[in-house]
């Protein structure tokens, strides 16, 4: 009896030390993020020259060229 009350007294007093650090992601130079967006970094490389990591209000981070538009589509 008395050890599960250790035990016991033990958890609820070890519940809330652990604690898992903030993520910090390094924007690069030259992308920008809106304001109440979180920066994602690209899990694929850049497709061809000239594109470059921008935010797309509707789907989310991604590949965008000035004159070709976002990579696989987006409008």
């Amino acid at each position: 009896m008395k050890a599960a009350v250790v035990v016991t007294l033990s958890l609820i007093a070890l519940a809330g030390c652990v604690v898992t650090p903030a993520r910090v992601a390094i924007t690069p130079p030259g992308v920008v993020v809106p304001g109440g967006v979180t920066y994602v970094a690209p899990i694929y490389p850049q497709p061809a020259m000239g594109y470059g990591w921008a935010h797309h209000p509707e789907y989310g981070w991604g590949w965008r060229h000035p004159e070709h538009g976002w990579h696989q589509g987006w409008r």
